[in-house]
């Protein structure tokens, strides 16, 4: 197993708010996509789309990107063509009003021994309530640690499934251990278009965890899916992007 990521360098032409800064990338990356026929008619269909991002960074103190600055942001994913393109349409400057990217270095990890991994963007987790509604999971909406670990673990076995195109066989859930970093939700704000003319602004819940996986091979390969390409859902709107610590 390989990930393979893209350590962006992009210069910013306009202030951008930490709440801004999601639906930016999440748009920056999404047209990039049109730039390529393959990548345009994956984008298009349903499904995992086995990429993540991070944010920018570093974080400014007031929590706004400025104007004139260069901060760095990350994409990962299991697929390397798709890498191998984003890179070169990147390269290739794409117009836009927020931000340049000046440098797209791409990096290829091994899988590694696990054992610990961060989410340094909320992971975005919905569950259903004692009524069968969908809601997402957070401390006070639901609070059932055990169901929250399901639902990640069953969310990587199909991104697990969906790219290698085979079943795994756990015996047990692949958390060891998870501590839930934050004190109060965690969100990301994207714009959804309603019509030509009209947006609304979305809001999205989420967490921030620390996880120490288990050891076992089936465990070790789903946090490996974690880095990959993302813990938990929404991806593709900066959702669940993790940090790994192990041993190379």
């Amino acid at each position: 197993m390989k990930y393979f990521e893209l350590k962006c360098k992009a210069y910013i032409k306009q202030n951008i708010e930490l709440n801004d800064s999601f639906d930016i990338l999440s748009s920056y990356i999404n047209f990039s996509f049109l730039e390529d026929e393959k990548l345009k008619k994956s984008h298009g269909e349903k499904g995992f789309k086995n990429y993540c991002f991070g944010n920018f960074y570093p974080i400014e103190k007031d929590k706004v990107y400025k104007v004139g600055n260069t901060y760095e942001f990350i994409i990962r994913s299991l697929d390397e063509e798709f890498i191998y393109k984003l890179q070169r349409i990147l390269r290739e400057n794409i117009n836009n009003s927020y931000l340049q990217v000046l440098q797209a270095t791409k990096k290829v990890v091994k899988q590694f021994f696990i054992s610990e991994l961060y989410t340094v963007t909320p992971t975005i987790t919905t569950v259903k309530d004692e009524n069968g509604k969908s809601i997402f999971w957070t401390v006070d909406k639901d609070g059932d640690i055990l169901k929250l670990q399901k639902q990640l673990q069953d969310n990587l076995l199909k991104k697990y499934e969906n790219f290698y195109n085979e079943k795994l066989e756990p015996t047990q859930n692949f958390i060891q251990l998870l501590e839930i970093k934050n004190q109060k939700p965690q969100s990301i704000f994207f714009n959804k278009k309603i019509n030509d003319e009209k947006y609304i602004k979305v809001r999205l819940f989420g967490n921030k965890f620390k996880i120490v996986p288990n050891e076992d091979e089936v465990s070790q390969k789903l946090a490996f899916v974690a880095l990959g390409c993302g813990l938990g859902e929404k991806q593709s709107y900066g959702g669940g992007f993790v940090l790994g610590k192990g041993i190379k």
